[in-house]
């Protein structure tokens, strides 16, 4: 990540699709003055141009969001190999999406309840390179490792296939599919058919499921 010089604050790109969540963050992290906010997403696909097109240090990105969710956003920055570090924040004391939070090269997770004590410690941590996880996710993980089985990852399915699982997780029918993602419906019928064969399973309940697991949907 390019060094900056003590009189320049960290640039901060902030995703979260409820506004006055950002608005309360945002007064947060620009009191700060080695953080600035220097950018907004109100959805995943808006952040992940927004992180695309560079000046970005550090991407706070919600959990759940339209269009991409932040964990969607963070596989496709690591994909892409972008040049900026994530956090991840949620409501949600959910396991599963602090492991994918993780997975995805996400430098931390933050719960929202507390995020007036660690959001700052996290994203300078992010910064430095540093790991940062809310108390008591360290014996989360160690718990996890040591008491259930790995499950099948996300990354066996491609970007599009991801897409599409969202949205059939999320009950949109497939005309719907393909006018959102401008594709034709026989292209959404074959992309989901691989995803079964790919998982193993057997129908749109079981891709819920998963989505759910994977920390594509809320429960």
């Amino acid at each position: 990540m390019t060094t900056l010089t003590p009189q320049e604050p960290a640039r901060v790109l902030l995703a979260d699709d409820h506004t006055l969540v950002r608005q309360g963050v945002r007064l947060m992290i620009d009191r700060a003055p080695d953080l600035t906010v220097v950018a907004e997403a109100a959805d995943g696909q808006e952040a992940l141009r927004l992180l695309q097109a560079g000046g970005i240090d550090l991407a706070v990105l919600d959990v759940s969001m339209p269009l991409m969710t932040g964990l969607q956003v963070a596989r496709a920055v690591q994909r892409d190999g972008l040049d900026v570090q994530m956090l991840i924040l949620s409501m949600h004391e959910n396991e599963q999406y602090l492991f994918e939070a993780l997975r995805c090269g996400a430098a931390g997770y933050v719960h929202k309840s507390v995020a007036d004590r660690d959001l700052l410690r996290a994203c300078r941590a992010a910064l430095r390179g540093e790991p940062f996880l809310y108390p008591g996710a360290i014996a989360t993980l160690i718990r996890e490792y040591l008491d259930k089985p790995t499950e099948a990852e996300l990354t066996v399915l491609t970007p599009r296939e991801e897409e599409i699982l969202k949205l059939v997780a999320e009950g949109y029918a497939t005309k719907e599919i393909a006018d959102m993602l401008v594709i034709s419906p026989k292209t959404v019928e074959r992309h989901r058919a691989n995803m079964l064969e790919k998982l193993g399973m057997k129908d749109r309940v079981e891709l819920t499921r998963y989505a759910i697991r994977v920390g594509l949907i809320e429960p």
